[in-house]
């Protein structure tokens, strides 16, 4: 008994002893970061109770070091690898110019959702889907205004049936998201499986289940994340379903492209079809065409759900501006119609969704990168390979220097500076655009693809709601605080008092 209790110990202290090793080595000292100051510990071992404190209350860390470092930079501990925090508009526009072999992109933007063990496409380094959101869905905006606008009015129509002047009682996050979800697969696989529940309720808690499993991962080595996805997930049941609901569809139109190929000149205008124009060797099969379908839903649906939140909470916590949105929309509709040209007109819905962008976007960081390479800013400073590198948002988008009381909301902020900037005649101040000031899309040749996409769909969507709807909070409550994870910013689900406008 006394041998095995001593085995065991020793087969326990060997097992702790390859740990500290692993740790050691993995947070190991490197003199380029040491001169970086640190918010937390800088020790390799004491550093993961930094990590774990960044992890719970990041926006108290990023907070605490934008106060002591701008415009410098300073770093702080994660779970993963150390992360680069820089503060100033020349710090973005050196990260933006970095070729992708010394900063890259798709890392740090595969770790977010843990891309190779949710979604696990079948080629990895084919992102050929960004290239159809980049030109395809772009190019077919205002082709597919009217489906849009016909699929907001019939989901609010179904999804908040209220008459009269009652006020009801709404949960308006869970109605935004059903929203997103139907007026999104409109334009991507078209009626009527854009309006099928089931098909509906498949991408809806696929996009919760991915960001609840990629979150657990964080946690865990590289070795069992596969195990813990197996365990947590079901994730291949879904991919299963998903094949399932486009299987009809994607045969029939093999068919037809067999049958006709370029002479098929009444071919569907939707995502799914564009996919299959475009795929390439196993991504044009059924499942390659199914997880694509899935990816770019995930990240219409999140993405593009939070932020239709995040301006839905301050237009209702500011109903000061709701007479001058009116008021937008119906001189840009009176003169366009609910056409596309009709929401380019509407410059207080823009600017207040900007606004919106600017003091809550998706997150407290952009232009996430990692090194492969030692990566020195125009200023002398070098980073060293294997470590993050991005922009604390907040160092931007409450800039003295760039906005006149920036941490108030001023829901018409860049609608004014249109009227009184001349160089603003290329939408500089559009919420589509992108600059060193504003990064809620990116900043560069990475920026997110489908914002122009994005936007109109929100654009169109707020545009409805305040031009239909009475919004306000229930008596006594306000605007909810947003829960902070890691770098994530994600509103409050909260009850909301909706009715007809009254006029």
């Amino acid at each position: 008994m006394a041998d095995e209790s001593f085995s065991r110990e020793s087969v326990l202290a060997g097992i702790f002893s390859v740990v500290f090793l692993f740790v050691v080595w993995y947070r190991k000292r490197d003199p380029l970061l040491d001169a970086i100051p640190t918010v937390g510990f800088s020790d390799p071992i004491l550093s993961y109770f930094s990590a774990l404190r960044y992890n719970l209350d990041s926006k108290r860390v990023i907070d605490e070091g934008c106060a002591k470092y701008k415009p410098g930079v300073f770093k702080v501990a994660t779970f993963r690898r150390w992360t680069v925090l820089v503060t100033s508009h020349e710090h973005v526009e050196d990260m933006r110019g970095a070729p992708d072999d010394v900063l890259s992109f798709v890392i740090p933007a595969s770790e977010v959702i843990q891309i190779d063990h949710t979604i696990n496409l079948l080629v990895k380094d084919d992102e050929y889907h960004a290239h159809v959101v980049r030109t395809k869905l772009t190019r077919n905006i205002q082709n597919t205004f009217g489906d849009v606008y016909d699929e907001i009015v019939t989901s609010l129509d179904e999804l908040m049936p209220v008459s009269g002047d009652n006020w009801v009682k709404v949960p308006i996050m869970e109605i935004v998201q059903k929203a997103i979800c139907r007026i999104t697969n409109r334009v991507f696989v078209g009626l009527p499986l854009c309006r099928d529940p089931e098909y509906q309720k498949l991408n809806l808690e696929f996009a919760t289940r991915v960001m609840t499993i990629a979150t657990i991962l964080i946690f865990f080595p590289e070795p069992l994340k596969p195990f813990v996805t197996r365990m947590l997930s079901n994730l291949p049941a879904q991919f299963r379903k998903e094949v399932e609901f486009l299987r009809p569809m994607v045969e029939e139109r093999f068919a037809r492209l067999d049958e006709l190929g370029d002479e098929w000149e009444d071919r569907p205008n939707d995502f799914l079809m564009w996919l299959m124009s475009e795929a390439q060797g196993p991504e044009r099969s059924l499942e390659g065409l199914a997880r694509r379908m899935m990816l770019v839903n995930f990240a219409s649906i999140h993405s593009t759900s939070l932020t239709t939140m995040k301006a839905l909470y301050r237009l209702i916590a500011h109903p000061e501006y709701v007479e001058g949105l009116r008021q937008d929309v119906e001189a840009a509709v009176a003169e366009e119609g609910w056409t596309k040209a009709g929401m380019d007109k509407m410059l207080k819905v823009d600017s207040f969704l900007r606004e919106s962008q600017r003091l809550q976007g998706m997150g407290l960081l952009s232009l996430s990168r990692v090194t492969l390479k030692p990566f020195t800013f125009s200023n002398g400073l070098t980073i060293p390979a294997g470590v993050n590198v991005a922009v604390a948002v907040q160092a931007t988008h409450e800039d003295q220097e760039t906005y006149a009381k920036p941490k108030d909301f001023d829901g018409f902020r860049f609608a004014k500076l249109r009227e009184v900037d001349h160089d603003a005649t290329m939408g500089k101040y559009q919420t589509v655009s992108t600059s060193p000031e504003h990064l809620p899309f990116g900043h560069g040749r990475h920026a997110c693809p489908g914002r122009f996409f994005a936007v109109n769909e929100i654009k169109t969507l707020l545009a409805t709601i305040v031009t239909r709807y009475d919004l306000k909070f229930e008596d006594g409550k306000g605007m909810p605080p947003e829960i902070c994870f890691a770098s994530a910013l994600i509103p409050r689900s909260v009850d909301v008092m909706v009715r007809k406008r009254q006029k």
